[in-house]
């Protein structure tokens, strides 16, 4: 894998979030990608973890030198700490670290962190300017609220599974954690919202994010014609349910995708493949037509594309003016010239793994370099620096807590 990362001082260009501090309580991955995202935008991110086991993630496969790839990945930049959040002294610690904390990001299930007393009402007593933003299977309400979640019962339960597939082979997971992504990107936009309007009311809040909730919101085009007259969105393999023609089609080598959406494009793709005709023919005269008659359509323009390999289809179409491009494997996209020039995938040093991969996150800022990649921290690697920083403790008072299972 190449790598697309150079190394540069960023102190002359602080992040957006410079100066907000964030607790990441959370464990997996929608949590910890929340906090993951603040700590990109410049944040300062502290994740606690329970002494002597960690996250739940760090023993996910594979390991780098024992590490977690999983857990590096979605707990770069953090600085971590331990707490025993079942002892009085833990408790009394994440109380004190509360009061200068901005954000809060936890996703156990609905009820645990009262009765760790932990929960919202008790942290915003304690700091009344905290935003706390609590990611949950199916929110903090709501008959469902009870139930633990997975990526894979989100995608079964928020429609998703029921519209990715071909006809015939069943509902299909999309091939990523879709869930749980989408509500961790939905928590860290909740406590950016929430922390805008602080700066307006003078008081933090709670941001109840389910990931059914999230899951259900990406149905962009699927909620559009349900609601419109209540027919139910089929699985339509690579073909978009509105617009023609939009899908994959094989060429010599692979396939290639096409995306026209308009009748202008059309006519380009017409003039380009040698079918004028097409123009004239009424099944094809507008987008709507055309999204009737896909599947004529499909075997007409596969005629063209079986000829070609797919850089020769993309290349004469890029040059006609017609949305196309390649399927690409990870590596692909992660090799190619684009990924290089947007250094999308850059490297950290990790204490124990060494040189890791780490995930940018994706917005470019006018006002600010994109930060330069950091490693996630090994199991309590920043306890005793954490809290005698933040709260003035010396190294007898922490080795006193560590001896009685405090941290």
């Amino acid at each position: 894998m190449k790598s697309t990362v150079t190394s540069e001082n960023n102190a002359d260009q602080k992040g957006p979030l410079s100066g907000v501090k964030v607790l990441d309580l959370s464990r997996v991955l929608a949590g910890p990608l929340c906090g993951a995202l603040l700590g990109d935008l410049g944040a300062e991110v502290t994740k606690v973890e329970m002494p002597g086991a960690g996250d739940d993630s760090r023993h996910f496969a594979p390991h780098i030198n024992g590490e977690s790839s999983y857990f590096m990945m979605l707990n770069r930049g953090k600085r971590g700490i331990t707490l025993n959040l079942k002892s009085d002294e833990g408790r009394d610690l994440l109380h004190r670290l509360v009061r200068d904390t901005d954000i809060l990001i936890e996703n156990y299930r609905p009820g645990v962190t009262a009765r760790l007393g932990i929960d919202y009402d008790t942290l915003a007593a304690v700091n009344p300017r905290l935003v706390y933003v609590s990611i949950s299977g199916f929110g903090q309400t709501g008959p469902l609220a009870h139930r633990p979640a997975y990526d894979h019962i989100i995608q079964a339960m928020g429609g998703i599974m029921s519209l990715t597939g071909w006809p015939g082979t069943g509902p299909t997971r999309v091939g990523e954690s879709i869930g749980d992504v989408v509500a961790g990107m939905y928590g860290s936009y909740g406590a950016l919202a929430a922390l805008r309007q602080r700066d307006v009311t003078g008081h933090g809040q709670h941001v109840d994010v389910a990931m059914l909730d999230s899951v259900l919101s990406l149905l962009v085009v699927s909620l559009s014609q349900f609601t419109a007259d209540g027919t139910e969105p089929e699985r339509i393999g690579n073909r978009h349910p509105v617009s023609a023609p939009m899908d994959s089609f094989p060429a010599r080598d692979g396939q290639v995708v096409l995306a026209v959406a308009n009748d202008a494009l059309f006519a380009r793709l017409c003039k380009e493949t040698g079918m004028p005709e097409l123009l004239d023919d009424p099944r094809f005269a507008t987008d709507a037509q055309r999204a009737r008659h896909h599947a004529e359509l499909r075997v007409l323009i596969e005629n063209w594309t079986r000829g070609l390999t797919v850089d020769q289809a993309v290349n004469r179409l890029e040059a006609a003016g017609v949305p196309a491009g390649p399927i690409w494997s990870l590596k692909e996209a992660l090799d190619s010239d684009h990924a290089r020039q947007r250094q999308l995938l850059g490297t950290a040093r990790h204490p124990v793994a060494g040189e890791v991969a780490v995930m940018r996150q994706p917005v470019r800022f006018s006002g600010a370099r994109p930060a330069a990649p950091a490693p996630a921290p090994v199991l309590g690697q920043h306890t005793d620096e954490v809290l005698a920083a933040a709260l003035g403790l010396s190294p007898d008072e922490v080795a006193g807590l560590r001896a009685r299972g405090a941290i």
